[in-house]
């Protein structure tokens, strides 16, 4: 009996595990450009530590002929890592169109910049809302830079203070917490929600070349400056730009930062950078709906139909992918939409045991409405659950028989009925008294 069963079990555990894109798990196949093979030994730790979390690493130069990222149609990698500032042009079948198709198609990038960028850099930006400044440009602060400076306060001294309020992005960051920075700035497009800005630059910095005099405006100045951003895409692929090839570096990982007339720290450059590549990678973050359920109050099948002024139910399940694998997703605002054309009840799903639950009444107005579920917070993917269902009026058999609000017009009613009835008595039974006297 057991190997009768057998190919069908192993058969709907491939399909299974097919089924699941290998993105959603820890690690996957990374390809890593970079301008010279060099960088492998001077950004080791960065990459090291991205194979010890699990990932296939292939490195090669952003110029090397045999690029491509695509193969009959298929894509050949889950994520990619863009440590080419300088690039010109990228070499095999990769151009910026290849790579947003792949951003397009859910896949997740990972760029670092520096001051001398590229225009297929900037390009990549460009479409990804985020304007990168020109070539040679660098972030500049003369109050907020490190004494290891060469005098031209590029090497600047950024504070978690600045970091955006989102661990699943920038992980716990502490307050004394110090990055090492240098580069090129950029700003983000104020019309694209998607965008975020992870690390800003303090209120003193701006963006210009170093070795220019200041005769026009800088590209950015101030907290407009941004050192890191990120997008989430509406597909949930997610991009991170960052404007400091030398973030990732093994030099600022293991560096004391030391700002002017502070005590000197050591660098968090790698904390952060461990966190923000997580998040790209999908490795936090990211949520999927398990059963969804909806029936009558004190029932467990749903009904053909429901009617109006029932009592329903609704549950979730909603599952967070952890270090150990999926788990029950523990939060207490995530909210339900009984919708039609707009919401016409809106609650709070309460948390039991891992699935979110919710009793309501249904509207007294008859139709084709949607349980939606439409869950979007920073750091995490976008959830969302819809399961339409049809809402009848009451049968004729379902009405009340007496309304309280009639009562008036049952009165009435029955006075008329009862004023007709002795009406009728009177006049059939009525006998005028100078008739009957003529009659004797």
């Amino acid at each position: 009996m057991g190997s009768t069963n057998w190919p069908a079990t192993f058969l709907l555990t491939v399909l299974l595990f097919a089924a699941v894109p290998s993105s959603v798990f820890a690690g996957g196949k990374t390809l890593v450009l970079l301008d010279s093979l060099f960088l492998k030994e001077t950004h080791s730790r960065f990459f090291r530590a991205l194979k010890d979390r699990g990932f296939e690493l292939t490195f090669k130069t952003a110029d090397d002929s045999s690029l491509s990222l695509i193969k009959y149609g298929e894509f050949l990698y889950d994520h990619l890592v863009l440590f080419s500032p300088s690039v010109e042009a990228f070499g095999g079948n990769i151009e910026v169109s290849t790579i947003t198709d792949f951003i397009d198609g859910g896949g997740n990038v990972l760029v670092a910049a520096s001051s001398n960028i590229g225009e297929p850099i900037k390009e990549l930006a460009s479409e990804c809302g985020v304007e990168f400044d020109e070539e040679n440009t660098a972030v500049i602060d003369h109050l907020h830079y490190d004494v290891k400076d060469e005098g031209k306060h590029t090497l600047i001294v950024a504070e978690s203070t600045n970091l955006i309020k989102a661990p699943m992005i920038v992980g716990q960051p502490g307050d004394a917490d110090k990055y090492l920075f240098r580069g090129v700035g950029m700003t983000a497009d104020p019309e694209n929600p998607l965008v975020l800005a992870v690390l800003s630059a303090s209120s003193t910095a701006y963006s210009f070349n170093p070795d220019e005099k200041i005769e026009e405006f800088p590209h950015a100045v101030g907290k407009n400056t941004l050192l890191i951003s990120a997008l989430q895409a509406r597909n949930n692929a997610r991009v991170a730009f960052v404007g400091s090839l030398d973030f990732f570096s093994d030099e600022f990982f293991s560096a004391s930062v030391q700002g002017v007339g502070a005590d000197g720290v050591d660098s968090s450059n790698e904390v952060l950078a461990t966190a923000l590549s997580q998040w790209v990678f999908k490795e936090k973050g990211v949520l999927r709906v398990g059963a969804v359920a909806h029936h009558l109050d004190g029932e467990v099948d749903p009904p053909v139909a429901y009617t109006i002024m029932e009592d329903a139910v609704y549950s979730i399940q909603i599952e967070e992918l952890t270090v150990d694998g999926w788990a029950p997703y523990k939060a207490k605002d995530v909210q339900l939409e009984f919708v039609r054309i707009d919401p016409f009840v809106r609650t709070a799903l309460i948390p039991t045991n891992g699935h979110f639950v919710s009793h309501f009444k249904l509207p007294d107005v008859y139709g084709v409405y949607q349980f939606k579920v439409d869950y979007n917070r920073i750091g995490f993917t976008h959830l969302y659950s819809s399961s339409q269902v049809s809402v009848r009026p009451l049968e004729h058999t379902q009405y009340e028989r007496f309304i309280v609000s009639a009562y008036p017009y049952y009165t009435s009613a029955f006075s008329m009925m009862i004023g007709l009835f002795l009406f009728s008595f009177v006049f059939l039974h009525y006998k005028d008294p100078e008739k009957k006297n003529k009659e004797e």
